[in-house]
């Protein structure tokens, strides 16, 4: 399935340059990649991008884009991907592996990505960079994006850092920050830090920008500050957020001001994995707004302010019409994971129910992609959802994610705490499961044909880590018989 036709960049004041050469996309599945690539397509150009795994459909997201497979940390893959390339694109992050481990992550890889880089001789690096007062006691995560920045500019290649802070968009790790706190808590303790001013800004307004300075060779080594219309405080967010969904909350004033603490409860009532929502929460306290406006000299349009971007990004929601989110980032431990049919043999620990029906398999496949998100599990959802706030609890993915598309699925989007593996129309569709587990487990429905009438079947499948992933297995197959044969009588009756 293509990315939705919702395009940014028609209005921009440049002009298109595709005779450049190869554009190298980096994180081209995640939130910014995923709204940046069809961009360029649009606008001509040839694009190559680099992801770390792979997984069926990846090719027919973009046609004519060229997919390559590397990891930022493994130089000799960088070197791979890069070759060839004219501008490269850097939009790679590592804060889903939480503080102890992202700074180092995110060092390592822009050393290698500069090093690579100059060995290929490419022309230029564009960068999406955090905003913040470096002369200011920042937050590990804003520090440690301009840290970044520094490492990629060390070398001969022309680094273009464009620096934002908040990017409010459908699917946007702030917006659905933001969103799900009014939409979830009907009361707010503030804490000071909530008075800090920041300047947010549209994603279309970022990709803009992004495409922008690629067409502009003057922005070539230059580093600008990006922002929206207006300067806000993150109070005042909430109110606005809360005003635009027409929902009565709370607000007093809080003698409590420990982020953590904070990062922990809005980990809890939103859909952004826990170890993103407590750095991003920490840099609450840094004022984020820009400096200058030098970006004016080359891109003279005029940003949406932070009313307006709400207003889109929810309009966007509303028509089930959202490209990529921050929420569907995977968990460190399941981005290179195994996938089922990598595993020889299959897993030892099954079980499989059944249904016969009448039915046509197009209608029951329609009705077996329709299952979680705002339509849950169709029988024993309290223990679904049960199951995912225990996982939140322990900073896992937990159930609130989701899914993208209330109407549409594709390989790769997050069903609550599972991510789709593979789909095969009208056949098949393959779930992994992303919370906590002493194993790995995954859930597959399929229709197939018997003695004339249509069999859809689920089948559980669970790869022990050792004696606890034993005890997890067991302790829960007398539920299955239960779950699942009502889960295919409920699939069936709603096709």
């Amino acid at each position: 399935m293509k990315y939705e036709k919702v395009r940014f960049c028609t209005d921009l004041p440049t002009k298109s340059q595709p005779e450049l050469g190869k554009i190298l996309v980096t994180g081209a599945t995640g939130y910014i990649g995923g709204r940046l690539v069809p961009e360029l397509l649009e606008r001509g150009y040839k694009v190559r991008i680099m992801v770390r795994s792979t997984f069926p459909g990846i090719e027919e997201r973009w046609p004519g884009v060229e997919v390559v497979y590397a990891d930022a940390r493994d130089l000799e893959s960088l070197l791979k991907a890069l070759e060839g390339i004219h501008t490269a694109y850097y939009l790679i992050h590592s804060l889903q592996l939480g503080y102890k481990k992202f700074e180092s992550a995110d060092i390592q890889a822009a050393v290698n990505f500069r090093i690579a880089a100059e060995n290929q001789d490419i022309q230029r690096i564009i960068y999406l960079c955090g905003l913040g007062n470096a002369q200011t006691n920042l937050s590990t995560h804003l520090a440690n994006r301009i840290k970044v920045a520094k490492k990629l500019s060390e070398g001969k290649i022309p680094v273009t850092a464009l620096r934002a802070a908040m990017i409010i968009g459908s699917g946007s790790a702030s917006y659905e920050i933001l969103e799900n706190l009014i939409r979830n808590a009907p009361v707010f303790f503030i804490p000071y830090w909530a008075k800090t001013k920041n300047q947010p800004i549209s994603i279309r307004d970022v990709i803009k920008y992004l495409v922008g300075v690629l067409e502009i060779p003057g922005t070539k080594g230059k580093t600008f500050d990006i922002g929206g219309s207006n300067v806000t405080t993150y109070d005042e967010m909430l109110k606005t957020i809360a005003e635009i969904q027409g929902k009565k909350r709370f607000f007093f004033p809080s003698p409590f001001s420990w982020t953590p603490l904070y990062g922990y409860i809005a980990s809890l009532l939103t859909p952004v994995p826990g170890p993103i929502t407590k750095v991003l929460m920490e840099g609450c306290k840094n004022e984020v707004v820009c400096q200058n406006n030098d970006i004016k000299e080359y891109l003279n349009f005029e940003p949406l302010s932070y009313h307006e971007a709400l207003l889109r990004a929810t309009t966007l929601e509303q028509d089930d019409n959202i490209a990529t989110r921050w929420s569907d980032a995977y968990p460190p431990e399941h981005e290179l994971a195994a996938k089922l049919h990598q595993i020889k043999p299959l897993p030892r620990y099954t079980s499989s129910y059944c249904l016969l029906s009448y039915k046509d398999s197009k209608s029951i496949f329609q009705s077996f992609c329709n299952i979680g998100g705002k339509m849950g599990w169709f029988n024993s959802n309290w223990m679904w959802r049960l199951r995912g706030f225990l996982d939140r609890i322990l900073m896992g993915v937990g159930s609130s994610r989701g899914r993208r598309s209330n109407s549409s699925l594709r390989p790769d989007d997050v069903i609550d705490f599972w991510r789709v593996e593979n789909i095969v129309n009208n056949k098949m569709l393959l779930l992994r499961a992303e919370m906590k587990l002493p194993g790995k487990a995954w859930l597959e429905f399929h229709t197939d044909t018997y003695e004339g009438l249509n069999k859809f079947t689920v089948n559980a499948y669970f790869q022990s880590s050792g004696f606890w992933g034993r005890i997890y297995w067991y302790s829960f197959l007398p539920f299955h018989m239960f779950i699942f044969k009502d889960l295919l009588k409920q699939i069936e009756k709603r096709s």
